[in-house]
């Protein structure tokens, strides 16, 4: 496999140990609801991601099996979503991370994280080719109905409610409210999906970035203040690992433009 391309920021603060990893497990992963592994190798692929080591995460996830899976997944997607530079690449990564996803929730039908990574990958894959495209190959339904299996299997898992409101927004946004209702897309239910996972991980700078487009793609202009003042909020978050710093970047790069 071609060399990733490395995290870009100091990461230097989201240096783990297993000890500190404990700690503070509970606040890194409010918004994926992730239990604390118990194998040894399993929390050493989640020093790696936190650490913004997502090849080394990815790698050493896969070599654990079972729970690891999740690692690899995120780390993965992670990676593809803010750093892969080749759209091509890109993509591939997406279709293999919800190809892996589908398989894991073969052999663990009740984890929640097998059915939130083929959504998340497919949902970024559908933004790749466009998301019309990817509604009329069905794409739309299967992202949909991963997510709300999510949700029943992890009713706190915020990032699911997250990627859940921007489902609802996207679609509304691309095919028109008319059209979206034959997706099972609507405002209402986007906006209670951006709420609930903003009252789940309140310090969630990528909640806070996804509700303010959610809030112009469902509402229009009449919400841009309410959008602009969220991405501020989001910019001035404190990170605890590197993805939560690629999120508060990505909302500093947006006020500026």
């Amino acid at each position: 496999m071609a060399k990733w391309t490395a995290f870009p920021y100091d990461n230097s603060a989201f240096a783990y140990t297993r000890a500190t990893l404990k700690k503070h497990w509970a606040r890194l992963h409010a918004g994926d609801a992730e239990p604390f592994p118990k194998d040894a190798a399993v929390q050493q692929a989640w020093l790696h991601f936190h650490a913004g080591e997502f090849q080394a995460a990815y790698d050493a996830g896969l070599a654990a099996g079972g729970a690891g899976t999740s690692v690899a997944n995120k780390a993965q997607a992670i990676y593809a979503n803010y750093l892969e530079k080749k759209e091509k690449v890109k993509l591939e990564m997406f279709l293999e991370i919800a190809e892996r996803a589908e398989r894991q929730q073969a052999d663990e039908p009740r984890n929640p994280s097998a059915y939130y990574w083929q959504a998340y990958a497919l949902g970024r894959y559908g933004q790749g080719i466009s998301v019309a495209k990817a509604l009329a190959q069905g794409l739309g339904a299967k992202v949909k109905q991963s997510l709300e299996t999510t949700i029943a299997l992890a009713p706190r898992h915020a990032d699911a409610h997250i990627a859940l409101g921007a489902f609802h927004a996207e679609v509304i946004d691309k095919v028109g409210k008319l059209l979206g209702r034959t997706q099972g897309a609507d405002t209402a239910t986007g906006q209670k999906m951006f709420e609930q996972a903003l009252k789940l991980n309140p310090a969630s700078a990528i909640a806070m970035i996804e509700r303010a487009n959610g809030l112009v793609m469902l509402e229009g202009d009449k919400r841009l203040k309410e959008a602009e003042q969220l991405y501020a909020d989001a910019a001035a978050c404190e990170p605890m690992d590197a993805m939560e710093l690629l999120d508060v970047e990505l909302a500093r790069e947006e006020l500026e433009d």
